[in-house]
């Protein structure tokens, strides 16, 4: 693995616009293009559901299934399962006494319409937590790709993390995947750093632009002698038209323009591209759990 360049995509089968609309339009709609693009292309991925998602579209995981990709888990509802990075108004996370149980039960909803057991995982918003990756490997997941490189910074490559803090290495049979982030480029945002984290950049200023800071982060880790892994995050509803703002109850909620910019045909015209660039690379693609096996095997 250590030579080469290797490939994570995840999608977070979720609610349209992640928790700001109660509509499953993406997970519908884009499901089967997505899964045939990646059936064209010959590369596989993995598809991370909601509890919910999962039992109000079992025609998506179906597909999923069949096609040979991977169906993983997304918390219950779309819910902070995590420690809190930024506040959301309406978003309140869990206490650690109840991940547990929430982490429990999503499995369960995942795995009465799969058939079986997910064993991959990632939370909403990339919030992971230690009491989180606890309840994972209590339940035996074998993958998690919730760790946002742009915030803790410490963290390049996967590793097993450890049971008192998540984000150290330690001796948990779970491989932690971190999310890919430009750990180069000069951040303009203190403390949070969130601009390192190149999501959504794919659709709103292309693949092209995105390619700079991937070829820029390949460097980086060359340079340092360490494996070339690139975990990366979508959404189905990135690739279906999204509206600006959208009305339901008693509100508009109208979100930040980054979150809408460029969804429907551009975003999957840049994503098909996006596979091309990383192939002339040389990089292989991988599903979640394949990956995670792999470098559990490599370790030993």
């Amino acid at each position: 693995m250590k030579d080469s360049i290797q490939v994570i995509f995840g999608f977070d089968m979720e609610t349209d616009v992640g928790s700001f609309t109660p509509y499953y339009d993406g997970v519908k709609n884009a499901t089967a293009p997505l899964v045939e693009l990646f059936d064209k292309k010959g590369i596989q991925g993995t598809f991370y559901y909601t509890g919910d998602a999962a039992r109000r579209n079992p025609e998506s995981v179906e597909l999923v299934k069949r096609s040979g990709n991977e169906v993983g888990c997304h918390s219950l509802f779309h819910e902070t399962v995590g420690d809190e990075l930024f506040p959301i108004p309406g978003v309140v996370p869990l206490l650690p006494e109840e991940v547990p149980l929430r982490i429990e039960k999503a499995t369960q909803w995942v795995q009465q319409v799969l058939g079986e057991q997910p064993v991959s995982f990632r939370a909403p918003r990339l919030w992971g937590s230690t009491a989180l990756l606890n309840s994972l490997e209590k339940l035996n997941y074998v993958s998690d790709a919730s760790y946002p490189m742009y915030f803790y910074r410490e963290r390049f490559m996967p590793y097993h993390p450890s049971s008192a803090d998540w984000t150290k290495e330690g001796d948990m049979n779970i491989v932690e995947i971190p999310n890919f982030a430009d750990m180069v480029m000069q951040s303009n945002d203190p403390g949070l750093e969130r601009d390192r984290d190149q999501w959504p950049l794919f659709r709103t200023k292309g693949t092209d632009a995105l390619m700079k800071h991937i070829e820029g982060f390949v460097k980086f880790l060359r340079e340092r002698n360490l494996p070339v892994v690139l975990c990366f995050y979508f959404h189905p509803w990135e690739f279906i038209p999204i509206q600006e703002s959208y009305h339901y109850g008693e509100a508009t909620i109208t979100p930040d323009r980054f979150l809408t910019l460029g969804c429907g045909d551009k975003a999957m015209k840049e994503f098909s591209l996006l596979i091309d660039r990383l192939k002339d690379m040389g990089s292989t693609f991988h599903r979640a759990d394949d990956f995670a096996r792999q470098w559990t095997k490599s370790k030993i």
